[in-house]
């Protein structure tokens, strides 16, 4: 047999795999586990090339991933001014005051809609302090964004527009934008001439960007967008990428056969540590933005229209891909558009099983969460994201969704009684990559989601492991270490089942491992 490249020893292995859940020792050759067990099991496996790392007793764990993530196309949505420690209008003015000027403009991210402190979205607030300087602010949750008066003038926005997604260049009454721009097709027509950095600081910054969430214990993420591709692929050419990523491009309104055989030919593109595998759609907005597909209108009344105008459109696009064996992940934050993918999943037969996946789900009554086993839809939550609300409600989320749905908010621990898979992520930029604070927030949830009990630690160390694996369709090679599965593993300084959830979120991690290259060693 071939002698292994790496052996990691004296370690607390929790393998989560049934046949064997603890050992000692793992054997790595060629990107794939080869033996797991005691220092006997693995000792024929040595050879004179091979690394052998004694973890001195860490807990070595299958390698986490980050289910819901955007590493490329995120660093456009973070750049500039970081405004996410905002929290009223006189900070952001202090702050936009105070921000660099990036090639004459000011760019910002991670605003919160609560800094607004109740007042709508308008350029107005800040006009003062930005004066001539054109401004592009995105707000945190990435749907939406501030621009001021200058802004809109060099793009040309001089009133409202007609998308063919939901889409809104919010006006006030007399037709004049506010700088309020809701949804992409809306932002996309300031952001096209916002400075974007150089293809060098680009590729600079996404290396540094894996680097840092290998450093957390992260081996892998689920790319909820087409990202940039050539970028990517040119980076993998040159380096080992530290964090193995699985792209879903998006399938926006008004996709024609043509653009759906485009994305059915792109399926399968990728090398090492990368692969195009899914598609990705949005069934509705946010919450925030009073763009989430809701049953019953918010507070604002708004929420009852989807993103796609033609749900059915939405409908037929799933059912095409499917049937040429493409999995798909759509955006549904709001109760409305949760049933409508269910719907949309259930008409797809019994092949549809175990084929597609919900991002999200911030809201939903309890005759929606069985189905979710029923069909064998995996769903995907970003404990993070509970942190943007509040307990006392009056935060905007819960604000417009009212108590009874705002009480409904991020149901980890009932969908997974409910025999649902639960994948857990970030969502970064909009909220941080740690997976430490992912799995430490599932455990206990934030604001709304406060009063109902989050996920067991061992769920949450599996909404990062097996059920994320089987929410991309890779149960049989990923999400357990066990022979034949890849080399991805974290080891942390703590165990995760076992460590109080405070402690996990600031464990050192001694070791990542992305495909049996070792990216991350802790000091």
């Amino acid at each position: 047999m071939p002698a292994a490249d790496l052996i990691l020893a004296g370690a607390q292995v929790r393998t989560l795999d049934p046949a064997r859940p603890t050992a000692s020792a793992v054997a790595v050759h060629d990107g794939t586990v080869t033996a797991v067990g005691e220092a006997e099991d693995v000792r024929d496996w040595r050879g004179p090339g091979t690394e052998v790392v004694d973890l001195g007793g860490a807990h070595l764990v299958p390698g986490l991933v980050d289910a819901h993530s955007h590493p490329v196309w995120g660093l456009d949505m973070a750049t500039g001014t970081d405004l996410s420690a905002v929290t009223d209008l006189a900070g952001l003015r202090a702050a936009l005051a105070g921000a660099e000027r990036v090639q004459g403009w000011v760019v910002g991210f991670g605003l919160d809609h609560n800094a607004f402190e109740g007042r709508p979205v308008h350029h107005d607030l800040v006009a003062d302090v930005l004066g001539d300087t054109p401004a592009f602010l995105r707000l945190y949750d990435g749907h939406s964004a501030l621009v001021n008066g200058v802004a809109l003038a060099a793009a040309g926005v001089t009133g409202p527009r007609s998308f063919a997604q939901r889409a809104e260049v919010v006006c006030d009454a007399e037709g004049r934008p506010t700088g309020h721009l809701v949804e992409h097709a809306a932002m996309d027509l300031v952001a096209d001439i916002v400075p974007r950095p150089s293809y060098d600081e680009r590729r600079t910054r996404l290396l540094e960007l894996l680097s840092a969430m290998a450093a957390t214990g992260l081996t892998g993420a689920h790319v909820m967008d087409g990202g940039d591709l050539d970028l990517l692929a040119a980076v993998a050419q040159e380096t080992v990428l530290p964090v193995r990523l699985r792209f879903a491009p998006w399938c926006m309104p008004g996709a024609d056969e043509d653009a759906l055989r485009e994305l059915i030919e792109l399926q399968g593109r990728g090398s090492r540590h990368w692969l195009v595998g899914g598609v990705k759609f949005f069934m509705d907005g946010t919450v925030e933005g009073g763009t989430a597909w809701l049953e019953h209108a918010d507070c604002h009344g708004q929420g009852t229209d989807a993103f796609w105008p033609d749900p059915q459109a939405y409908a037929a696009a799933v059912r095409t891909l499917h049937t040429a064996g493409v999995r798909t992940a759509t955006h549904a934050i709001g109760d409305a558009a949760v049933r409508h993918v269910l719907d949309t999943v259930a008409s797809l037969g019994p092949s549809g099983r175990g084929a597609h996946r919900i991002e999200h789900i911030e809201t939903a009554p309890d005759e929606l969460l069985p189905r979710f086993a029923e069909l064998g839809v995996a769903a995907s939550l970003q404990p993070p994201h509970t942190g943007y609300t509040r307990d006392d409600g009056t935060d905007e989320w819960s604000r417009r969704l009212g108590a009874d749905r705002a009480a409904r908010a991020w149901r980890l621990r009932d969908l997974r009684e409910a025999g649902a898979t639960v994948a857990l992520g970030s969502d970064w930029p909009i909220a941080h990559y740690d997976v430490r604070a992912v799995l430490a927030t599932a455990r206990r949830p934030k604001g709304a989601a406060a009063q109902r009990s989050g996920l067991t630690p061992l769920q949450a160390l599996e909404g990062c492991t097996g059920h994320a694996a089987a929410a991309a369709g890779e149960s049989d090679v990923a999400g357990r270490i066990a022979p034949g599965h890849r080399a991805d593993l974290t080891a942390l300084s703590v165990d995760p089942v076992l460590a109080p959830g405070d402690e996990l979120a600031d464990a050192p991690v001694a070791l990542t491992v992305t495909g049996g290259h070792v990216v991350h060693r802790g000091g």
